[in-house]
């Protein structure tokens, strides 16, 4: 390898949003995730839907209702004057 054309590797820590932090080695000091492993909802289990722009709706036309999308209707009618 050539000397003085690779990155110098420091040792730095990786944090979260929800607290958890990670050692790593890596050319940049202090990253912040937004989401990781600890508190993502795939790896934990708890999947959250945020219905933005229609998209449950647009799914319910398409493939036929659900329970969800007729919890998302009422929540909607309730808000916006009971359409």
């Amino acid at each position: 390898m050539k000397a003085g054309i690779h990155p110098e590797y420091k040792e730095t820590v990786v944090r979260c949003t929800c607290g958890a932090e990670y050692r790593v080695r890596s050319t940049k000091q202090d990253l912040h995730l937004g989401v990781c492993a600890a508190c993502h909802p795939f790896f934990t289990g708890q999947q959250r839907f945020v219905d933005t722009a229609g998209r449950v709706e647009k799914f319910a036309r398409r493939f036929g209702t659900t329970k969800l999308s007729d919890q998302v209707k009422k929540q909607k009618g309730k808000v916006k004057g009971g359409r």
